[in-house]
């Protein structure tokens, strides 16, 4: 068994564990987006101590952050009835440009904690208002945030809080905040969600906000994990809070997240961060930071021991490739790939892991990959050019984009393959109106294509 007090103790490079440009792309993946050459070049000469607090602590968005885009720009205009596509796009293009990319990256986490879909509220104003309550707290206080997200509008819809009356009440919410919010199974009873529910009653939207009925509110003194008392819903979520499995439940989700999706850590490994965690106020970001920090997060079991998600596979390429690719036409093909923004398949939020992989996904992706790449797609043009990038970075082909992409992390058989295609490439007879640099920039675009369909390049 890991020694819990190794496990969570701060990294420390020694030669054999040495701090390298695969970890500062590990720390990248997990803590944002993927990184640029650029970033790798800094975060090996800067060491792990900058590094670290630079990703942790990232940076303030600019005054003009929100104007940097037509989608972010467009947020207080967007209409409560925008399509899908648009709400997508507006998150994606902020995950590209955040200054931030751990708040957002963790704000993506709760998205899928607190899985909310836009399919049932039909409100974009209510997702964005529900984004940003999480993108506030995300790497803050979760008690504040559990707190207010029962009486966040388009929570309120989603599990029909808003027509849960004293004469009526609705049992979803009451549910789901102990099952998949606070506490997991069997850490309540069906007579405390009874309960909870009826302290619940009451929460209406007027005029698009959440507001409280006393004439629909249940006043009655309700008995809930023991205690009793004329609760109303924040009364619940505090007395959730207080339950010994409310930190154990979130640092159980956030290991998975953070550190490997693969194994079941015991609870001598989970129950010291528990604790702190609780201790703490649930300061997420404390947590976080010691998560991030740890011996655990830069050991060889937890190194590309997570599946990427479509979100990261998308944002990983685009990064990497130093593009712009439009926002609306990514956000689009996320759906072929099995996750949409704002629109979780179910309260659970997406599977993850295995599930974010088969037969189609991965043709998606394949295909997804080409269209970026190969700057022939209408949808995306030259925006993510390999051979732009190279230009720019004027490194060996197969060398600079298993380095960006993967910082070199593949078997020597892999690499021989890309060798081996690149010098039959240069046999092939390409149409004679092509010069020599459309023939050079084909062989890059085709060569990075490859190696974003190599195995190594779906894990995180």
């Amino acid at each position: 068994m890991t020694d819990p007090k190794w496990a969570w103790a701060p990294y420390e490079p020694t030669d054999a564990n040495p701090w390298d440009r695969r970890k500062v792309g590990h720390l990248y993946r997990r803590a944002g987006f993927g990184a640029t050459t650029a970033e790798l070049d800094t975060g090996v000469k800067d060491g792990h101590l900058k590094t670290l607090t630079r990703v942790i602590d990232g940076h303030a968005e600019s005054d003009d952050f929100s104007s940097t885009s037509a989608f972010m720009a467009s947020e207080r205009s967007m209409p409560s009835g925008a399509p899908q596509e648009r709400l997508s796009a507006w998150w994606l293009d902020r995950m590209l440009k955040t200054a931030h990319p751990l708040r957002e990256k963790l704000t993506l986490f709760w998205h899928n904690h607190f899985a909310t879909s836009n399919a049932k509220v039909k409100n974009a104003r209510f997702m964005l208002d529900q984004y940003h309550l999480m993108q506030r707290h995300a790497l803050g206080s979760f008690s504040e945030m559990l707190i207010a997200m029962g009486t966040d509008s388009a929570m309120l819809v989603w599990l029909d809080t808003n027509k849960s009356t004293k004469l009526a009440p609705n049992e979803n919410y009451a549910r789901e905040l102990m099952e998949l919010f606070s506490l997991g199974i069997g850490n309540y009873t069906e007579a405390d969600i009874r309960e909870a529910a009826k302290a619940f009653t009451g929460y209406e939207l007027s005029y698009g906000k959440s507001t409280f009925s006393y004439r629909q509110h249940d006043g009655s003194e309700k008995k809930v994990f023991g205690k009793s008392g004329k609760f109303k819903g924040d009364d619940i979520a505090k007395l959730c809070l207080e339950q010994p499995a409310c930190p154990r439940f979130i640092v159980r989700k956030l290991y998975r997240f953070l550190i490997s999706e693969s194994d079941t850590p015991p609870a001598e490994l989970i129950d010291p961060l528990a604790e702190e965690y609780r201790k703490s106020g649930f300061d997420t970001g404390k947590l976080v930071s010691v998560m991030l920090r740890s011996n655990l997060f830069f050991a060889k079991e937890s190194y590309r021991a997570k599946i990427k998600s479509p979100v990261e596979f998308v944002t990983g390429i685009v990064r990497g490739l130093e593009g712009t690719a439009g926002a609306l036409p990514l956000a689009e093909s996320l759906e072929g790939l099995g996750q949409v923004l704002f629109a979780p398949p179910s309260v659970k939020g997406w599977d993850g892991g295995p599930a974010w992989l088969n037969a189609q996904t991965l043709l998606g992706r394949n295909n997804l990959a080409l269209a970026l790449t190969s700057t022939e797609d209408t949808r995306f043009g030259s925006r993510c050019d390999p051979a732009a990038v190279l230009a720019k970075h004027n490194g060996e082909i197969v060398d600079f984009l298993l380095d960006v992409f993967l910082q070199s992390d593949v078997q020597p058989a892999a690499r021989d393959r890309l060798h081996d295609y690149l010098k039959t490439a240069m046999h092939v007879k390409y149409p004679a109106y092509w010069s020599v640099g459309d023939v050079s920039n084909h062989r890059v675009r085709a060569v990075a294509h490859l190696v974003l369909t190599l195995p190594e390049f779906q894990l995180n």
